[in-house]
């Protein structure tokens, strides 16, 4: 599982619901951020609750206010089961099943569930607000099942465990690791549980808060390996005297790609002032293979999907995305569909094919550092072959975790299985399709880190002209973690340790490699 960034000393983080940035929510998801809510927001919050009242007291019967739920909207409700009707709710759909979320997910989850509530459509109390943010500003994270979710109605199951404690049920999770069940959590934050109110618990469970929490930390992972691939990149061309040319501005201007020119650029800048490419500058090689030759248009179209896909889940973490919508200038409260994650499904296969991409590219250089005919360099980067084998088996790891990732990178989002009677016939996985990207970045992470690796292994068995002091700079953070290999050791703890540097925090990479990266352009 991919590393939160070190939390810093908290500090203050104004919600403004519908303009929360991306750079907001990566900083939820690195805690150390104490949460509160614009003031403008609880007058939403009440004004949406009012009309939710004006309804019960007038004897309409709206669905989700006095009826039953999916199958069973034709349901109506006696005004004294209201109550029970909520609870239910909630401790029915508390099915889940997994191993918890992290901690930095369940923070976005408690946050954007937060932001959701308050764009005043959901008709719930402004303490239920209230409430979210006080468990996560105390880092009482409720114990929420990873699985168990389809990606319409909302993400059902895993949001009812996140509602139990605000009911005194369920679990929660403390700052020092101490499980403790709802009711203690509540008390922690001195409020009693809440029994919920019309739509209240409809309005929790409905949204997809889970599925756009787990694809903005798959996304926030993939910008740390995607900073790692280009710098392994530009260690690997310089490992092997590659050529420069192919980075020329004008190749790329010319397609017009943004990506591809971004990347172009970092790496024009990460070589900046390197003597190893001065030393070969007139050696007369014409093309290297693509893995080499094509970074910028590979890692490009990488970057370009990840752009997109940090612009659809910001929208989403900042959506109202619950059922049915209040709509106080009106007073009308209408069904709709927003809680289908499709856009958030999309998304996540999106960041999947960019993951496994970097990894896929990263692999092939490593392939490259390792054949001989290629690189110029010692077959497998070991002197004394035959009794030494070197990378030869790292590179067998890296293959297989590559190709791992490729199984893993099927989108999601095509499959559907019908849920409630065929009431819910269509439905996104899209916590599915999100909460695999974990596990793809985890195995870009190894498999960039070994190339890293490598690199700086073939740099030194030509230890002459030095790069630039970007890549020096990275070389020597690499020769802190890992040792030469002179000759063949277990090599297990150095691939830990290499995957570790891939999963730096943004602000440990150089400059040029996190540029282009949607958490500094968005």
């Amino acid at each position: 599982m991919p590393q939160a960034s070190t939390a810093l000393p908290a500090s203050a983080l104004t919600l403004l619901p519908g303009q929360v940035s991306l750079a907001d929510l990566r900083r939820i998801h690195g805690g150390g951020v104490r949460l509160t809510l614009e003031a403008a927001a609880r007058a939403r919050l009440g004004e949406a609750q009012a009309a939710v009242q004006r309804i019960l007291e007038a004897g309409d019967v709206v669905y989700g206010i006095n009826t039953g739920f999916g199958k069973l909207a034709q349901t109506i409700i006696a005004p004294e089961r209201l109550a029970d009707l909520q609870r239910n709710l909630v401790l029915s759909h508390s099915v889940g099943t997994g191993e918890p979320l992290p901690p930095e997910v369940v923070r976005l989850v408690l946050a954007t569930k937060a932001v959701s509530l308050a764009r005043g459509h959901s008709g719930v109390r402004p303490e239920i607000v209230d409430a979210l943010l006080a468990l996560c500003n105390a880092g009482l994270l409720p114990r929420i099942p990873a699985k168990g979710s389809v990606g319409a109605s909302g993400d059902l199951a895993p949001l009812a465990h996140l509602a139990c404690v605000l009911i005194g049920e369920g679990e929660a999770t403390t700052p020092e690791g101490e499980v403790i069940d709802g009711r203690q959590a509540m008390q922690r934050i001195d409020m009693a549980p809440f029994v919920l109110g019309p739509k209240e618990g409809l309005a929790l469970l409905n949204g997809t808060q889970v599925s756009t929490a787990l694809a903005l930390a798959g996304l926030f992972g993939a910008e740390r390996v995607f900073a790692a691939g280009l710098v392994a990149g530009a260690l690997s061309l310089e490992a092997i005297q590659g050529s420069v040319k192919p980075l020329d501005a004008r190749i790329h201007a010319a397609r017009g790609q943004p990506g591809q020119m971004a990347v172009a650029a970092a790496l024009r800048q990460l070589l900046q002032g390197s003597a190893i490419v001065a030393s070969h500058a007139d050696c007369g090689r014409v093309q290297d293979p693509y893995s080499i030759r094509c970074v910028p248009q590979v890692m490009g179209a990488c970057l370009d999907n990840l752009a997109h896909a940090a612009r659809v889940l910001t929208t989403e973490a900042n959506a109202a995305s619950d059922n049915p919508l209040v709509f106080t200038d009106t007073g009308e409260v209408i069904s709709g569909g927003n809680f289908h994650a499709e856009p958030v499904a999309f998304a996540a296969d999106i960041v999947a094919l960019a993951v496994a991409e970097v990894g896929a590219i990263s692999e092939r250089r490593l392939a490259l550092l390792l054949d001989s005919g290629l690189s110029g360099l010692p077959p497998f980067l070991v002197t004394d072959g035959g009794v030494n084998s070197g990378f030869m088996i790292a590179q067998v790891t890296a293959a297989a975790l590559a190709s791992e990732n490729k199984s893993l990178a099927h989108p999601a989002s095509v499959d559907s299985l019908p849920t409630s009677a065929n009431q819910e016939d269509h439905v996104s996985m899209a916590t599915f399709a999100a909460r695999r990207l974990a596990e793809m970045v985890n195995n870009t992470a190894v498999v960039v880190g070994i190339e890293a690796m490598a690199a700086c292994q073939g740099m030194e068995l030509k230890r002459g002209p030095r790069s630039s002091s970007a890549l020096e700079a990275e070389f020597a953070a690499i020769r802190a973690r890992v040792r030469f290999v002179g000759q063949d050791r277990l090599l297990a703890p150095d691939v830990e340790a290499m995957r570790r540097w891939a999963l730096r925090p943004l602000e440990e990479w150089p400059a040029a490699a996190t540029a282009p990266l949607p958490s500094q352009t968005l």
